[in-house]
């Protein structure tokens, strides 16, 4: 029984799987599988190629499409892993990750999360500044990439990540439902996780206003932490930039019933 599963959900992005695959094959850490979830592909090449998949360590789930959040569900529920490790399948991951992280899972009982600092390439490259871990920070910007490690029992706790989040955010969601849980996040100081930047992404097009619906889901999703953080968060949102922040914080006053004083 593999001691790391690195769930990679597919769809239609066959163009790149290999190279996400290689990532994981080149790790120097070694007790590990590879589940591919092909989320009901529709490209005629990503449903050749993980038709007949065959790499070493690695096995191909076909489901239909469901989005990001259940086709990670899927391939978790069948996986053997203690330890998970989501990655999609257009980024990369560096050597050393599986090793340095594993370490601090199995030295730190408390920790849930274990992310690293990040380098994003394609069509823009430049290092991402991760900071250190704080549930203030996360209730306001995900401060951590889809591809953090966590346990299998902390997901299975929590009832997995959320299938009715399917436009974005359901890797933060489930990063804080992990907190709930009672879980702290361990940052890795070095660049170990490579995110490919399109032209086209998910994050680049959600306007504004989508975004700050995402936001009031996760606040619905969560409302004890946010409760609970309830008015540093609005006096941070009213100093940014005026009407829009002052906008949204009137409106979790309202979602939270807390009063503006």
């Amino acid at each position: 029984m593999a001691k790391v599963s690195v769930i990679i959900p597919c769809y239609n992005q066959g163009a790149y799987l290999d190279e996400a695959v290689d990532s994981v094959l080149d790790q120097t850490y070694e007790d590990f599988e590879i589940v591919i979830v092909n989320d009901g592909s529709t490209d005629p090449h990503t449903i050749e190629l993980l038709a007949n998949y065959r790499r070493p360590k690695t096995w191909v789930l076909h489901t239909v499409n469901q989005g990001l959040a259940a086709a990670r569900n899927a391939g978790i529920t069948a996986a053997l892993g203690e330890y998970i490790l989501p990655l999609d399948a257009d980024d990369k991951i560096g050597p050393l990750y599986l090793e340095k992280a594993v370490a601090v899972l199995e030295g730190s009982p408390d920790v849930g999360i274990v992310y690293c600092l990040g380098r994003l390439f394609g069509a823009a490259e430049r290092m991402v500044a991760a900071p250190e871990f704080s549930v203030r920070r996360m209730l306001f910007s995900n401060l951590i990439f889809a591809s953090g490690f966590f346990r299998r029992a902390d997901w299975r706790a929590v009832g997995g990540y959320n299938p009715n989040m399917r436009h974005g955010c359901e890797d933060w969601d489930f990063w804080l439902s992990l907190i709930e849980l009672g879980r702290t996040a361990y940052r890795i100081p070095e660049v170990l996780f490579h995110y490919r930047i399109k032209e086209v992404s998910m994050n680049a097009s959600m306007d504004a206003a989508r975004r700050v619906d995402m936001h009031l889901q996760l606040m619905r999703n969560h409302p004890a932490l946010f409760i609970e953080q309830a008015r540093p968060l609005l006096r941070l949102y009213y100093g940014i930039t005026g009407s829009r922040p002052y906008r949204l914080a009137k409106r979790v006053l309202s979602l939270f019933r807390v009063p503006a004083g």
